[in-house]
């Protein structure tokens, strides 16, 4: 129980009545409720090397205290499924043994409760990318006369990115990229997913919308809120707008960003970056 001295919380009031009828269903039964995120530039900031990406420091401790609150909480990711919950800090807290990752957007899949990483076998183009690459972009840089072209691979197992956050120009060399980028892809059966000044190369019928869609058929779920802030968020967007119609309650959340408006222009909820989603967490958890 509070004192009157404690602090009361407050929580942001969603722009749109869907919006507020979900955080409204979200607080009286939270047992029903799944917390589901994205976690570069959500939970974790954008850092110029993605492998030098960590949880915000104070993440863990926000989801340990929401999560034995709520029916389930989920972090969807791009990313390999061991990698996000490595970097994210996610193994073995008290407080998250119901906590699972669905990497490569939905692809793979760690669970607390066992601490083991489930997935089917890779998509052979995959392979082919990750082969022809390196020679294309050294290709490209020897045509345009530049060493590099400051563009960088990351090797994400089930998909193939390459970032240009390094380079002198970086959103000049994200659209110079985006035509020979999306030629391979299509020549090897992947697509290109653009982002947050990176394209990721990956298979088709991976994203974040129909991964969170078949999770929340999983368990039941009968309301949602999901934080994103990528426009490989948009999918899970379009999933909790659909399921709105649908009837179950669903809370957009934008870890807000310069670099892409999409995502603000569509959420419910506009937080300050990863340090904003942590707090909305917390006040959550406290509300519950």
């Amino acid at each position: 129980m509070g004192s009157e001295q404690d602090s009361p919380v407050t929580l942001p009031t969603p722009v749109t009545p869907a919006g507020r009828d979900a955080l409204d269903a979200m607080l009286r039964h939270p047992g029903r409720a799944v917390i589901a995120l994205d976690f570069d530039g959500t939970l974790a900031p954008i850092v110029p090397d993605p492998e030098q990406a960590r949880a915000h420091p104070d993440a863990v401790a926000a989801l340990a205290a929401l999560a034995p609150k709520v029916a389930s909480v989920a972090v969807i990711t791009g990313r390999p499924a061991d990698v996000a919950v490595r970097y994210g800090g996610f193994a073995g807290v008290p407080g998250l043994e119901h906590l699972t990752v669905l990497g490569h957007y939905g692809a793979e899949r760690w669970d607390a409760a066992t601490g083991t990483v489930s997935a089917p076998p890779p998509h052979p183009g995959v392979t082919a990318v990750r082969d022809e690459l390196p020679g294309l972009l050294a290709g490209m840089a020897g045509m345009a006369g530049m060493a590099g072209m400051g563009a960088w691979i990351e090797d994400k197992g089930r998909a193939v990115a390459v970032h240009t956050r390094r380079a002198d120009d970086p959103q000049a060399m994200f659209e110079a990229l985006r035509a020979p980028l999306g030629e391979l892809a299509t020549r090897h059966g992947l697509i290109v997913e653009p982002g947050r000044l990176v394209l990721e190369l990956r298979p088709p019928g991976m994203d974040k919308g129909v991964a969170l869609r078949d999770y929340l058929r999983e368990v039941s779920a009968e309301s949602v809120l999901y934080a994103g802030d990528d426009l490989g968020d948009l999918p899970a967007f379009a999933t909790l707008e659909k399921l709105r119609t649908e009837g179950t309650p669903g809370l957009l959340v934008c870890s807000g960003s310069t670099e892409v408006t999409e995502l603000s222009e569509r959420a419910d909820v506009v937080v300050d970056g990863p340090q904003g989603v942590v707090a909305l967490l917390v006040s959550i958890a406290e509300c519950l």
